[in-house]
């Protein structure tokens, strides 16, 4: 089964920038979709961003042109550029993935559409 760390997480302060890591091990399956989720307190859990393997990426409104996801298959490891960050932002950031992904094109995430997911790392912006 595949297991997925996330690293990077920290306090910044507004209009900063962080870059999370999320490595992935025991992987049977190449072709797996990547996802970022964030999750704040008393809220629920929102797809950040997806990548399909075709390279295909997909963000939700609240972070386009600010955020931008990556993978780096010979490290198995996916990265999230976070830019111009703000209060709106903090929230704990999970790492996902779908096994067997067959989707050509991403799309903004969706919670039950992933299997594996890792831990979190905090991410908390001050203004």
């Amino acid at each position: 089964q595949m297991q997925l760390v996330e690293s990077g997480g920290g306090s910044v302060q507004s209009g900063g920038s962080l870059r999370l890591s999320c490595a992935a091990s025991g992987i049977t399956d190449n072709s797996a979709c990547m996802a970022w989720f964030r999750q704040a307190p008393g809220k629920e859990r929102e797809g950040v961003a997806s990548i399909v393997s075709s390279g295909s990426t997909s963000y939700a409104d609240s972070v386009k042109g600010r955020f931008t996801i990556s993978r780096d298959n010979a490290k198995n490891t996916l990265y999230l550029q976070m830019n111009r960050l703000n209060p709106g932002d903090t929230a704990m950031y999970y790492c996902a993935a779908r096994s067997r992904c067959r989707w050509a094109v991403a799309v903004v995430p969706e919670f039950g559409n992933y299997n594996y997911w890792g831990q979190g790392t905090q991410v908390t912006v001050s203004s």
